[in-house]
């Protein structure tokens, strides 16, 4: 797959990205932990 074939595949799916970067009020999470985000949800 080109580089070209790749960006358009990932602009046309959000779902393929996990953004790696959480932000409440008080702290900032760095990289997709599941289940420190799911802490958070309670």
């Amino acid at each position: 797959m080109s580089d070209k074939e790749k960006i358009k595949l990932l602009s046309s799916d959000g779902m393929l990205i996990k953004r790696p970067l959480l932000i409440t009020k008080e702290k900032i999470y760095i990289g997709f932990k599941e289940n420190e985000w799911e802490e958070l949800k309670k």
